[in-house]
């Protein structure tokens, strides 16, 4: 998981937080709001919990954003490991970087948001299509929901670890 910024016609920032599970690429959520905090962080991934159940491990950056008592909590409480990775090392991540360059290129520059609602609607319009609908090379031409076990954080022909 990890943050990209970006601002609506009037110039306010808002903060995107992405969550991408990088066995089939597919973006899990993205929560929009003018600030995010850490327990906002929580309060997504209990929701994809409830939905998908819970990961073993967690990839995050070292940003100041992940550090957080409440998220610590969480990942306590739901025995989840966060993983962060080390400070300057954007490549220990990779999926999510790339994920946060289509997201910037085919999304966010594409789009004029009128309104933190607009901006919401707008992402989650495209976080669908994104999962359904792009062909991604890494995945063999096909899209994430395609691949076996989308839509699990743990699916049952490859055990995965990270997301």
């Amino acid at each position: 998981m990890d943050f990209v910024s970006d601002s609506p016609f009037d110039g306010r920032r808002f903060r995107a937080l992405a969550l991408v599970e990088n066995f089939s690429r597919e973006c899990l959520a993205i929560r929009v709001g003018p600030k995010l905090h850490g327990s906002d962080v929580a309060e997504v991934l209990d929701q994809v919990v409830e939905e998908l159940g819970k990961p073993e491990r967690i990839l995050l950056d070292h940003g100041p954003e992940f550090v957080s008592k409440v998220l610590d909590l969480w990942a306590y409480q739901a025995k989840v490991t966060l993983d962060s990775s080390r400070p300057g090392r954007s490549t220990d991540n990779a999926y999510i970087e790339s994920f946060n360059g289509s997201f910037r290129d085919e999304c966010l520059n594409m789009n004029w948001f009128l309104s933190m609602e607009d901006a919401r609607a707008k992402i989650e319009s495209w976080r669908r299509g994104y999962n359904e609908y792009r062909a991604h090379s890494s995945l063999g031409g096909r899209a994430p929901c395609e691949i076996e076990g989308s839509g699990d954080w743990m699916p049952r022909a490859v055990e995965r670890t990270r997301i």
